[in-house]
């Protein structure tokens, strides 16, 4: 891909590393809207605009090196394909999933949406996001932005409840007054072991959350998130009857080591739009 930037525009040519379509709809951001050639992405308190077809895509937006870093853009895809598309189990799906890109987003923002997409639907998931957002969130004129910390501790379990998370609420209310600003900080600087150890302390967050904030929200691409969906396409794929979750993890991470998250990405998107279950 040939890549421009300026003050307002990230402008890609022949982006064959890269489909907005299919990075925005993976399950890793929900915090988007695609009408027709033009999509919206909201991430903290920014927002880009991107215009897109086969030949070029624009994304427009006043954080232009926030949202290159955001999408990745600085890495070859071409290459982790290339390697990946060796694995018997995996060469159809890069093909299918040619243009993914991981997203690097906000780790406060991934902790909170990914406790809200537990056991949940994409489009409840985005709904509860877009309620806390607009109550919570400070109003950017034609969005409003993640709430910070500081500001979702002004919720109660009945706001959370409001805002759709059910039996999640107690466990959200609980996580947030327990967070504080040092702890994000801090998280960022920790080896991946240490990462995984104090988000499952957290209320709401199992292993497959855990793997999932890591990946989205603190760019560890060594972990592979194995949720139902997941479990089910191993069984198939490896003929085994496990629900052993602990298993299937060790077994894909050390299967792909450091690609574990891009190889994670590329079998969720193709098995789940093929329905091999």
């Amino acid at each position: 891909m040939n890549i421009e930037k300026n003050n307002t525009e990230i402008i890609i040519y022949k982006p064959q590393d890269f489909d907005v379509v299919q990075t925005l709809n993976c399950g890793q951001i929900f915090r988007f809207v695609i009408d027709g050639d033009t999509a919206y992405v909201c991430s903290q308190d920014k927002r880009c605009e991107i215009q897109f077809n086969a030949d070029k895509i624009v994304i427009k937006t006043k954080d232009v090196d926030y949202f290159y870093n955001f999408f990745d853009l600085d890495r070859d895809y071409s290459i982790i394909k290339n390697t990946l598309r060796k694995d018997r189990f995996l060469k159809s799906a890069v093909d299918y999933g040619y243009g993914i890109r991981i997203i690097n987003n906000d780790a406060f923002e991934m902790i909170v949406s990914f406790i809200i997409s537990a056991n949940n639907n994409i489009k409840r998931i985005k709904n509860s996001i877009e309620y806390l957002c607009v109550n919570f969130g400070q109003n950017k004129g034609v969005y409003y932005a993640f709430p910070t910390l500081d500001q979702l501790k002004q919720a109660t379990v009945e706001d959370f409840k409001k805002a759709g998370l059910g039996y999640r609420a107690d466990q959200m209310y609980e996580t947030i007054q327990k967070l504080k600003q040092k702890d994000i900080l801090n998280l960022k600087q920790m080896k991946p072991d240490d990462q995984f150890k104090f988000l499952v302390s957290l209320k709401g967050v199992g292993e497959k959350v855990a793997n999932c904030i890591m990946l989205f929200g603190l760019g560890v691409k060594s972990v592979f998130p194995v949720d139902t969906w997941i479990n089910k396409v191993y069984n198939k794929l490896t003929n085994t009857v496990t629900k052993d979750r602990n298993k299937i993890t060790k077994e894909l991470t050390e299967r792909y080591q450091d690609l574990s998250g891009f190889a994670q990405q590329y079998f969720f998107y193709y098995f789940r739009d093929n329905k091999l279950s």
